[in-house]
């Protein structure tokens, strides 16, 4: 009997990584007639050492997820993926992405890409995709290769 996937998240940030994420979650979503769900943290963490954060920031960043989703939604579109939600949350990316969007939006899979963190930058920062798989309620898939199961660019 093979697994079937029907609501399948995925993070995106815009980075390289995100961006091979997405490419195979869109095609998981695809095999398996399943609802594609984009999702953009703020993590609003990152404005703290700004002396005058007065909101500006967090509405240039709201923005910019927002063309992004947008690029990523119209990938999706032209691959042939109709069902496909977005979402914005501001917050901490490791309980929004492990906690509560899956069970808001009843995610059965969780794709994240790759970090590059070394074991240093672990111990003290914490990767989001370590707390997922330790956290989330479902499956949860920690995408390394492209769709060709090559590594990305740059990488060993």
């Amino acid at each position: 009997m093979l697994q079937n996937y029907n609501t399948i998240m995925v993070a995106v940030d815009g980075s390289e990584a995100a961006e091979v994420a997405f490419k195979k979650a869109a095609n998981v979503a695809l095999r398996n007639h399943g609802k594609l769900l984009l999702v953009h943290i703020i993590d609003l963490r990152a404005f703290q050492s700004v002396a005058s954060f007065d909101g500006v920031l967090a509405e240039q960043a709201e923005e910019l997820a927002k063309t992004t989703l947008k690029g990523y939604v119209d990938e999706a579109n032209k691959l042939g993926l109709e069902d496909i939600e977005t979402v914005i949350e501001y917050g901490s990316p490791k309980a929004i992405i492990a906690k509560e969007l899956p069970e808001k939006y009843k995610v059965d899979l969780i794709m994240l890409g790759a970090t590059g963190l070394n074991a240093i930058e672990r111990l003290f920062v914490g990767s989001v995709s370590e707390y997922v798989i330790r956290h989330a309620p479902c499956d949860v898939l920690i995408v390394r290769t492209q769709l060709d199961n090559k590594t990305p660019t740059g990488k060993a």
